[in-house]
This record gives structure tokens, sequence and C-alpha cells, in this order.
């Protein structure tokens, strides 16, 4: 399928790309004609991406790494400049859940890990970026968030909070970089069924809840990664140039309202 062509000759770099969001998005960005690095920790779904945004005609290239390893990161955006000479957008959108027990069954060491992906990825990523675009005077950032950092209910704790704090960086970069015309935005998706919440998604169908899925958002569904993948294009776009600190929320209405359980029909 064609798209409109409107990352015509810009670089992307994706983190997160092996499946879900961050597939949908490089699919996209392929269609509207950019140029992409790929980035995750699981080569198999890596590979897939890639195939699958090079039958679209897309130039792109891969690398495995983990974007919680500074040193890593670093020569991902090396990578990039070394392959396109630039780049014009990045999508920090490599993200974990961490666990889903009550608070006195977490451990410190899940803590750690959860905000070293979720958050310092994307803290790194921009730091590491961030030379370039200023010297270029353009970019455009974008962040995975979700309505978890936004209100309770929507994850765990440690996934929660490091959400919530991905939302105050995008933020205070914005800040940081705005003076150099580089955006900063955040998406939060709400319920959406990727690899990372397939869990949520294979327990509700076991227990024959499944048409219960996304019931307490304000469209009575869950959403498809390529929606959030359509709101990460609109901010990493021209069209979003005036647009920047903001967190977008994709979540059919869920934070819109109370959201209170027993409220709705």
């Amino acid at each position: 399928m064609k798209g409109n062509r409107r990352l015509e000759g810009k670089v992307a770099v994706i983190t997160g790309a092996a499946n879900g969001i961050g597939r949908a998005t490089a699919r996209l960005f392929a269609r509207e004609g950019a140029r992409l690095l790929l980035a995750d920790i699981h080569a198999e779904g890596l590979q897939e991406t890639l195939d699958l945004v090079r039958n679209e005609g897309c130039e792109a290239i891969l690398r495995r790494m983990d974007v919680s390893v500074e040193a890593e990161v670093q020569e991902l955006i090396g990578l990039a400049l070394s392959a396109y000479s630039r780049i014009d957008i990045l999508c920090n959108n490599a993200g974990i859940t961490g666990q889903m027990s009550g608070l006195e069954a977490q451990d410190a060491e899940d803590w750690r890990k959860v905000f070293e992906v979720n958050l310092l990825g994307a803290v790194l990523g921009t730091k590491h970026v961030a030379l370039h675009m200023r010297e270029r005077h353009s970019g455009a950032i974008v962040n995975t968030a979700s309505v978890a950092g936004i209100r309770s209910g929507a994850g765990g704790n440690a996934y929660s909070a490091s959400k919530a704090a991905l939302i105050n960086f995008t933020q205070t970069a914005a800040c940081d970089m705005g003076g150099y015309n580089v955006r900063v935005n955040a998406v939060c998706p709400g319920l959406v069924e990727t690899g990372m919440t397939k869990p949520i998604f294979d327990y509700a169908r076991a227990q024959g809840k499944g048409a219960k899925l996304g019931s307490r958002c304000e469209l009575r569904r869950y959403g498809r990664a390529e929606e959030i993948a359509a709101a990460i294009l609109f901010l990493a776009s021209d069209e979003a140039s005036f647009i920047t600190g903001q967190a977008l929320a994709v979540d059919g209405g869920n934070t819109a309202s109370l959201n209170l359980p027993g409220m709705k029909v």
C-alpha cells in the first residue's frame, strides 16, 4: 500500500522494532518514504520486521542491541549517521512490563530493569542524538509512554512509574531542545494487543472474558498497533511542526473519564 510520502528523504531510528507498535511504526514509516534503522534486543523478530519493510521497497538496516546499555545506544546512533549521514527522527519505543505481582512481592532488581529499559533507554537515545539534531537545527523525537503513566490501573507499579517518568522527561527534554528546533513528544497508548500485552489478552480469553477486553474505554474496544503508529507518524512529521513537550493519549477515551469499575455498561 502506498503512503502519502510524508517522510520522504528522512531517516528514522526506531527501537523496540521487533514486534507490536515498533513493527507497525516501521511499516508505516516505510510506506511514507523514510529510510530506517531498526533496533531491538530480539534478533528473530527484528529480522522479520526488516524483511517486511524491505518488501515495501524501503531502505533499511538493523542492529540487535540493548537500549539500557549506553555504549550500545551510542553505537546505534553512530551506525545511523555512518549509513545515512543524518537522523531526522528517533522513536524511543523499546519497553518491558516488569512484574505484575502485588507490591509486597516485587523486588528491587525488577524495578531497576524496568526503569533501565523504559526510561533510561529513552534518555540515552535522546542524549546521543541530541548533538546531531542541534547542529542540524532540526529533528523529532517520539517516546512511547503509556496511559499507565497518566493514571493508575493500566499497569504494574514499576511500569506505571517508569512511564510517568518518561512523560516528565519528554517535557524537560522538549524544553532543553526547543531552542534548536528539535521537538520531543510522547504517545500514551491505551490497551493494545502486542507481544508485550499478549499475556493479558491470553488470560482474558482463557477465562472467557475476551469480549470484555477494552470495554472500559469510551470506544468500547482495545486498540491496534497501527493506530498508535499513526499517532507516532503525525508527531514525527512536519504536520506536527508546532507541537512539542506533549503526551498524546491514544487510548479510545480511556483517560477521558473517571473510568471506575462498574461505571460503564
